[in-house]
């Protein structure tokens, strides 16, 4: 069985990580991921993406296994590759779910950090463990802690390698919600059926503003606002809503419930 398995169908994508007994980012895994964020970043017909993992546990991270061969370039030269891969996951211009049980911890949890929702079941453990073989978070997942949490708590939970359970995690804001284990996958099903009709160009605005806003602040993101702005109001979507959401306007009703087709 493949270590990565990617679907499409019906503007759902979904990928599954199995790589047995840990997840952990073998080569395999990674070439498999790679080449399924690929082939989404290149299609128009994506409206929403479920990452999730076979077995108990989500991902034990990086497999430090193959770490003994590198050399100082060999080994910058991959994380430049994991850094494109993970920075492609981020920036797909539609809602990213990642569904999480068990162990979340090194490069496992730094590519969980690129979705957008986060479910964690309730024996969910998020870690960074690199301090522990002193190393840092290679695939940026301090920082973007610190920005979902703050820098206090991400200082912590790097410097100590500490496992962060999931109540923890959802009282910190690192993950949309904690469900029981049995109830994981329902709800990340859930969450598909808010995405998959829904305004998939309002979510890719909205992404790319903070991810601006990320970079450079409020100014940044607001510079980007007009022309952003000009380009969804004459989209498809918008303009096949518009008449309909004026005319409640005008007639003090409620607003109808439109179904997009992210175009």
């Amino acid at each position: 069985m493949p270590a990565v398995t990617y679907t499409h169908e019906d503007g759902v994508a979904r990928i599954v990580l199995n790589n047995p007994p840990q997840n952990r980012l073998s080569n395999e895994l990674a070439l498999g991921l790679g080449a399924a964020i690929q082939d989404l970043a290149g299609r128009t017909d994506t409206r929403v993406l479920l990452l999730s993992a076979d077995g108990p546990d989500f991902s034990y991270g990086g497999d430090i296994t193959t770490w003994l061969d590198s050399t100082e370039e060999s080994f910058s030269e991959s994380i430049t590759r994991g850094l494109g891969m993970t920075g492609m996951l981020q920036d797909l211009p539609f809602p990213v779910i990642v569904a999480v049980q068990g162990y979340c911890g090194g490069g496992g949890f730094e590519i969980t950090l690129r979705g957008d929702i986060i479910i964690a079941a309730d024996n969910a453990r998020f870690c960074h463990s690199e301090a522990s073989i002193s190393a840092f978070t290679f695939l940026g997942g301090v920082q973007r802690v610190a920005e979902r949490v703050g820098r206090t708590r991400a200082l912590q939970w790097a410097m100590t390698a500490e496992q962060v359970d999931a109540e923890t995690a959802l009282q910190a804001g690192l993950v949309n919600e904690v469900v029981p284990l049995s109830e994981l996958s329902r709800t990340a099903e859930a969450w598909i059926d808010k995405f998959k009709d829904s305004a998939t160009l309002s979510h890719a605005a909205h992404k790319k503003l903070l991810r601006a806003w990320s970079n450079g602040g409020v100014a940044a993101a607001d510079a980007l606002m007009p022309e952003m702005a000009g380009k969804i109001v004459m989209s498809d979507d918008s303009q096949s809503c518009l008449p309909a959401a004026a005319e409640a306007v005008r007639a003090n009703a409620p607003r109808p419930k439109f179904t997009f087709k992210g175009q």
